[in-house]
């Protein structure tokens, strides 16, 4: 049973920084690309940063210099390190998988929108405050 648990949100000043961690189970994490999105009170969810079997990343316009998404494989963890945070970061923070397959093109996670529809797992989410 595949299981992503999320960790590390609270409320923190303008400013501020938090780590926010994934611990993934029941499959090969290594052949997985993961990704953190976010989704803010009566907005869509929308993509924070993606990093895939290669180490290689993506980032929203919104968070790039300052965020950093990083994967442990010996752990199976995902992080988000999350600096200079603004009130609009504010959002609830999920961590989500793609498991490649023989059946996936090499590069499937390039082509995962920010809605992250096409990603398989979802965690349950952790809640990111930040007030100015």
């Amino acid at each position: 049973q595949v299981q992503l648990v999320e960790s590390g949100g609270g409320s923190v000043q303008s400013g501020g920084s938090l780590r926010l961690s994934c611990v993934a189970s029941g499959y090969t994490y290594s052949s997985s690309c993961m990704g953190w999105f976010r989704q803010a009170p009566g907005k869509e969810r929308e993509g924070v940063a993606i990093i895939d079997v290669d180490g290689s990343t993506n980032y929203a316009d919104s968070v790039k210099g300052r965020f950093t998404i990083s994967r442990d494989n010996a752990k199976a963890t995902l992080y988000l390190q999350m600096n200079s945070l603004k009130p609009e970061d504010t959002a609830m923070y999920y961590c989500a998988a793609a498991i490649y397959t023989p059946f996936r093109p090499y590069d499937y996670c390039s082509g995962i929108p920010s809605s992250g529809h096409g990603m398989d797992y979802w965690g349950k989410g952790t809640l990111v405050t930040i007030s100015s």
